[in-house]
């Protein structure tokens, strides 16, 4: 009789289940990879405009309300007003663009007025955020005025209308008492103090500091004037004073002066320079970059140098710092922004330059539209050009969203206004408008591998010696309880172990610093010796032993070494340190000690990294085939022998995955970091020092970061990099174990 044939439809569900599973396992790994790839394209995306060129896009061009000499120009924040000062003392607004509702066409004046009676005698204006500025008359008086706006909505629609800013109720300020002509003025302004410096008609240089007080009796406003006049001789070339009322900066030809002005209005020489012709050229104009930190020199040859103060062992001082080619002929005049180090020069040539100091950035050079310029005049938000020649107005929309970042100022050391030597620093934000952020990637690209370093020498002795431990020697009924046990602890939220790490261990540490590192010390050391008397016990009392359960009897040493080290920690601190190790180690080593430092990180991650390693390298180790072990004990090995000669050996690719595992979750860390650290983003291996890593920066300033801004792209910029970093680890770590499985595969 025949035998009965398998039902043809089983195989077939058989068939379809197995292909199904196939399928189903290559469509998931294909969908992993994709979403990688949209990771990676979509931080690319964001990343981009950072990069980015300047763009300076013509957008129309009208004559100048003003027929004469233009001795300054401005335009609103919403760039739909521009206004000009004429030298015979006239202010006049008038529209850069047509606007629905009104009658306003590109040009029209929209409102004229003679500001003085007679041809004034010199001009000035204060930084552009004070938006201040001042005609000196006859006599030796001064006339301030501030370009102001009121601002309604109609029907939805923001209208701008513009008015005079009478300054001391249009009254005139006398700034110099003997009545001469001013010919050079520099004016700021810090609330009701005021500071003019003025050279006069006969080649005095005078400085007049101003202090506005109200009567208490009359209740009226009064004019405290407190005046000095310098040691200069000669006609001088230009005159700055800074923001701040502190500094009086006085140019004749390549020579410089600083001069210190204080809170009475006391003016006291600090500093003389001369600039050496030779190396940076005759200087032919001088400007304050945003912050006023900073002081531009425009020089015959092209180029503009900056210089700003360093402190020194005779005090802060003004020195050079960088340069910039902007042209081939010489400067004529340099634009500032208005809070970014944003520079814009004028040639002789009237080639139009821009430029940022921080990030040595040659933004854009050459003639905007194939226009020289004459004048230019940039936007409070920095969108908008203006730029005059002969007499007519061209408007450019400029797009220069991020000019601060380079790949040399994220990953090169940058000389920061006052800083006394170049450095890497990040310092997003800040309470001042005055503040220059900095974003240099190095400290907190540096602090997430010294995270993961100190981690990683905490976790992988313990993980690796407990997986091969567990695996090899340990009894089958203890490894059932225990390999489960460690593993559970993977599941630990790691705000849990940050918040135990920053609240507890931390002080513990501080506390028991000596007894924290004796614990390091003593307890190997301990186990050692133990495991070194045991070997000389009789063979009777260790064979009682050989079932693995001899490690539960190092659980009491280990306690018992534990508390005597605390026991004996304030006995060693007074003993050693003079009873406080924090101060010896400030004072007597020059280390700083922050409580929340990288000790407590490493020990904190280590516990949250252990889990990891130890599961796949007790896997590794547990799944080596019982006929090697078997063989080399059967010739002779003895237990030692196997392990290291064999058992490792064949385990070592999943070993190394374990630890190359543990590494990528240890810089991917953020919670435990961002609570037990002090997130300070400094470059010093100190195990006694916090630090600042990538994923706890971009946790942190996130939330706080303007979308769309340099700091917001930045943030996903540093995304990309901890991208990079593990994605490199695990390259690597499958490279290594390919070839370490190739090499023992055999075995």
């Amino acid at each position: 009789m025949a035998a009965k044939q398998p039902a043809l439809g089983a195989s077939n569900y058989r068939l379809f289940k197995d292909r199904a599973a196939r399928w189903g396992v290559s469509l998931g790994g294909v969908m992993v990879l994709v979403a990688l790839l949209l990771i990676f394209f979509y931080l690319l995306y964001v990343i981009e405009p950072i990069f980015r060129g300047v763009e300076v896009n013509h957008e129309r061009s009208f004559t100048s309300p003003v027929s004469g000499e233009v001795v300054a120009m401005g335009v609103e924040e919403q760039s739909e007003i521009g206004y000009q000062f004429s030298a015979d003392g006239e202010l006049v607004f008038f529209a850069l663009k047509a606007k629905e509702g009104t009658d306003w066409e590109p040009g029209k004046a929209l409102l004229r007025q003679q500001l003085t009676a007679s041809k004034p005698t010199a001009f000035t204006q204060t930084q552009p955020q004070n938006n201040r500025y001042a005609y000196a008359v006859e006599g030796g008086a001064v006339l301030l005025v501030e370009p102001k706006f009121n601002s309604r909505f109609r029907d939805g629609e923001l209208f701008i209308t513009p008015k005079v800013g009478e300054v001391n109720a249009g009254e005139l300020i006398q700034v110099d008492p003997e009545g001469e002509n001013l010919t050079k003025l520099a004016h700021e302004y810090d609330g009701e103090s005021m500071l003019f410096a003025a050279q006069t008609a006969d080649n005095r240089v005078i400085v007049n500091s101003i202090q506005a007080s109200r009567n208490f009796l009359s209740g009226a406003v009064e004019l405290e004037s407190k005046f000095t006049e310098l040691p200069i001789t000669g006609a001088i070339s230009e005159i700055v004073v800074t923001p701040d009322l502190r500094q009086v900066l006085i140019r004749q030809n390549n020579r410089f002066w600083v001069y210190d002005v204080s809170r009475t209005g006391t003016v006291k020489e600090r500093q003389l320079i001369t600039l050496d012709a030779r190396r940076f050229g005759e200087v032919t104009s001088m400007q304050l970059l945003a912050g006023a930190s900073s002081v531009l020199f425009g020089h015959a040859n092209g180029k503009v140098s900056q210089w700003f103060e360093v402190a020194g062992d005779d005090g802060r001082r003004y020195q050079f710092i960088r340069d910039f080619q902007a042209a081939d002929t010489a400067i004529t005049d340099i634009v500032v922004e208005y809070y970014r180090r944003t520079f814009y020069t004028i040639s002789a040539a009237g080639e139009l330059g821009v430029f940022h100091t921080t990030s040595e950035a040659e933004l854009y050079r050459g003639q905007a539209n194939d226009v020289a310029a004459e004048r230019v005049v940039i936007d409070p938000r920095a969108n908008t050009l203006l730029l005059l020649n002969d007499q007519r107005l061209h408007v450019f929309d400029l797009i220069n969203e991020h000019p601060e970042v380079t790949w040399s100022g994220l990953w090169q050391e940058v000389w920061y206004e006052g800083y006394p030597e170049p450095d890497y620093v990040w310092q997003s934000t800040s309470g001042s408008d005055d503040f220059e952020p900095k974003f240099s990637l190095v400290p907190i690209s540096f602090g997430t591998i010294k995270a993961a370093a100190y981690a990683m020498l905490f976790a992988v002795p313990i993980g690796l010696a407990a997986a091969v431990y567990t695996a090899y020697f340990m009894s089958a009924g203890v490894r059932k309880v225990v390999k489960p046990t460690v593993e559970i602890m993977e599941a630990l939220p790691t705000v849990i172990l940050g918040f135990l790490a920053g609240l507890w261990l931390a002080p513990i540490v501080e506390h028991y610093l000596p007894g924290i590192i004796a614990v390091i010390l003593l307890v190997p050391l301990a186990i050692v010796m133990f495991a070194f008397l045991t070997s000389h016990l009789p063979q009777s009392i260790r064979n009682s032993f050989t079932d693995g359960r001899a490690a539960l009897i190092l659980l009491p040493l280990v306690a018992l070494v534990g508390w005597f080290s605390f026991q004996m920690s304030p006995l060693i601190e007074n003993w050693l340190f003079d009873g406080n190790v924090r101060r010896y180690l400030t004072n007597e080593l020059g280390i700083t000690f922050d409580q929340r430092n990288s000790l407590v990180v490493g020990i904190a991650m280590g516990f949250a990294v252990i889990p990891t390693i130890f599961s796949i390298a007790e896997d590794a180790v547990f799944s080596v085939p019982r006929h090697l072990t078997n063989g080399s004990l059967a010739l002779g090995a003895t237990t030692w022998q196997t392990l290291t000669k064999v058992v490792l050996l064949t385990a070592s690719p999943g070993i190394f995955s374990a630890v190359m595992m543990g590494l990528g979750r240890a810089v991917g860390e953020t919670m435990i970091v961002l609570m037990a650290t002090g997130n300070t983003p400094i470059m010093d291996w100190n195990i006694f020092e916090g630090m600042r890593t990538l994923s706890a920066n971009i946790a942190v300033e996130m939330p706080e970061s303007e979308v769309g801004s340099s700091h917001y792209r930045i943030l996903f910029l540093a995304a990309f990099v901890l991208f990079v970093f593990t994605f490199a680890f695990n390259t690597v770590a499958e490279l290594v174990r390919q070839r370490l499985r190739d090499k023992y595969s055999s075995m």
